[in-house]
């Protein structure tokens, strides 16, 4: 799924579902962080005039579903809480970090967001396939699972932009075996309700 290398184990859909509390509380942080993420590179960008458009763009995107995952969690009566260390995507940027440096930071930055939107989609979807379509939240799921598909490829888009077609295709598929190779070392690790756990 959109360029992922490593499947999710199933068994994160049932940890996910069994404490769905948690997770909403870890969506939430997750959706200010890709905001702020967004911004981030729109300050360092300013003069890009295109790009400081678009990450605005999905920045007010995910501040939106930010904002409709705490009011889930106030209908529940769920404190936010402090915001964990999120590990996959700190060992993401690290991975790219240590790869050759083949691209501008833009484009790697760019391609990491692309790949964390990715696997964010793809835990959405199982989250989705896992709760039936009478669940509470399966409509609100399904509308961010298709959110989460479309960034990936704003991302990538942008970083096309940045690059070249032929330049991303390389670059994205040797992030996608770091991304792969974290995914599949978490996998032996503890499951944890979080989208990224």
């Amino acid at each position: 799924m959109l360029g992922l290398l490593a499947a999710t184990d199933a068994r994160w859909a049932e940890e996910a579902m069994a404490d769905l509390d948690a997770v909403l509380r870890d969506h939430a942080h997750c959706e200010m962080k890709a905001a702020s993420h967004a911004l981030s590179l729109v300050v360092r960008h300013p003069d890009d005039v295109a790009l400081v458009r678009k990450l605005t763009a999905l920045a007010k995107e995910e501040l939106d579903h930010f904002d409709r995952v705490v009011e889930i969690l106030a209908a529940r009566k769920i404190a936010l809480g402090t915001p964990p260390v999120d590990e996959y995507a700190a060992a993401l940027r690290d991975g790219a970090q240590r790869l050759p440096k083949t691209c501008s930071p833009l484009v790697d930055r760019l391609l990491v967001c692309a790949l964390i939107e990715a696997r964010s989609c793809e835990r959405f979807k199982l989250l989705l396939d896992r709760m039936g379509e009478h669940h509470e939240l399966h409509a609100f799921y399904k509308e961010l699972f298709a959110a989460e598909a479309r960034h990936f490829r704003e991302y990538t888009e942008l970083a096309i932009a940045a690059a070249s077609s032929d330049v991303v295709e390389r670059r994205l598929a040797e992030l996608a075996a770091v991304e792969a190779s974290i995914v599949r070392g978490r996998e032996k690790a503890e499951h944890r309700a979080t989208i990224h756990g």
